[in-house]
């Protein structure tokens, strides 16, 4: 493979898993230096190779940590430098008493721990041997030494970058999922039902699956295998089998993220959505207020004919939704929220506690209530008032409230 199409190779591999191209040259890197060392390098030895994907040229160097010195058992003396500490070690490199303890021999003195390693020639350069060839050198610096090139891998060395490759790229490709999803959280995507086992669903998003669990599904929906929904991102988390995508088709965001879509009056901030309470699959209030003079929030939500609200019902599988006028004043907001139904009157019981009683006609006070109890239910969490209704023919007066509301408490 030439330069060329070995550039072309790495910007194709990058594209596609969607990992930075520099991630890409690093893996590739550490395959070509994991087969160097195989074939080529001694135990204990910190290779590292520099591909010029231009030149097409490779570069292959050795490193040595400058350490303070070593006692006569063998083992580095004075301040251990932090790389030394954290660089991955190699089983060889200790004697069989330290290989039954993680490759160190660790000493209790009092309450420290002393943690002592064995001087290795290829990984470590004593301050004396490399103050000879420059007088400026400390503990800790990082001595590069060139190596002869080789290009021609065994097959066990060749086998030895492949895996370098592959498990390196799949790190990298769950690291690039894991922060572009966790980024987005809250947002709405479209996917594709893939898969299900038992009661999960799992979704094609595109770069990887999102999991949508029992509790963020809606009833009505039917998950069938290749139907197109759209979700909201509830949160990603990372697993040691890579990242997990939940997705949620319950939340209340999720209509507030479709009616984005389909309002642009909403994205330019000319209409605000104030609170949404909803019971999915069933129901959603969701309370709008303009902040321009002539705009009208409730038709912006409807839209023309109603296309813009049946657009969102059909997106969650109709369930009905009502639009209402927020107020600042308490009475007028309990009053719309209570939509379709229509209010007489409303009663402020006790303002501190938020408590009101609201008063309909006897026609109105089964659509009031709402099936088991549902629209009252969603006007109180929506307003985040305490409601209790009334019919005229339940004559009650504003004292008689206060004092049955007292011995309730």
């Amino acid at each position: 493979m030439d330069t060329k199409q070995f550039v072309s190779a790495i910007k194709q591999i990058s594209e596609e898993k969607g990992i930075p191209e520099a991630s890409v040259i690093e893996t590739i890197e550490a395959a070509i230096a994991a087969a160097y060392k195989r074939d080529y390098g001694k135990k204990g030895q910190i290779i590292k190779a520099k591909l010029d994907t231009e030149s097409g040229d490779l570069v292959m160097t050795q490193l040595h940590y400058v350490v303070e010195g070593v006692d006569e058992e063998g083992y580095l003396t004075g301040t251990l430098p932090t790389k030394v500490m954290e660089e991955n070690p190699d089983p060889q490199d200790y004697d069989s008493r330290s290989r039954r303890n993680e490759y160190k021999e660790t000493e209790v003195s009092g309450e420290n721990d002393i943690i002592k390693i064995k001087y290795n020639p290829e990984k470590h350069l004593l301050l004396e041997e490399a103050k000879k060839k420059s007088k400026k050198s400390k503990v800790g610096d990082e001595v590069i030494t060139k190596l002869e090139t080789h290009t021609d891998f065994g097959r066990i060395a060749a086998q030895t970058a492949k895996q370098v490759i592959i498990q390196r790229l799949r790190e990298a490709e769950r690291e690039a999922i894991f922060s572009e999803f966790k980024g987005r959280e809250g947002e709405i995507i479209s996917g594709v039902v893939q898969r299900k086992e038992g009661q999960l669903v799992f979704v094609d998003l595109g770069k990887t699956n999102g999991l949508l669990i029992p509790a963020e599904q809606i009833l009505t929906d039917n998950y069938r295998i290749s139907q197109r929904f759209r979700f909201m991102i509830l949160k990603v988390e990372e697993t040691p089998r890579g990242p997990v995508v939940l997705l949620s088709r319950s939340h209340p965001k999720l209509v507030l993220g479709l009616f984005k879509v389909e309002v642009p009056e909403i994205d330019s901030g000319s209409v605000e959505v104030k609170a949404i309470a909803r019971e999915a699959g069933s129901r959603t209030k969701i309370a709008v207020t303009s902040k321009e003079e002539g705009v009208d929030p409730i038709g912006s939500l409807v839209g023309q004919k109603g296309v813009r609200v049946q657009t969102v019902i059909n997106e969650l599988s109709g369930e009905k939704i009502d639009i209402i006028l927020w107020s600042e004043k308490a009475k007028d907001f309990i009053s719309n929220s209570f939509s379709p139904a229509k209010v007489l009157d409303v009663v402020i019981v006790d303002e501190s506690r938020r408590h009101a009683l609201v008063e309909v006609s006897d026609d109105q006070f089964s659509l009031a209530i709402g099936k088991k109890g549902q629209n009252v239910r969603l006007a109180a969490k929506l307003t985040g008032w305490k409601i209790d209704v009334r019919s005229p023919r339940e004559v009650i007066s504003h004292k008689e409230i206060e004092v049955e509301d007292e011995s309730h408490s």
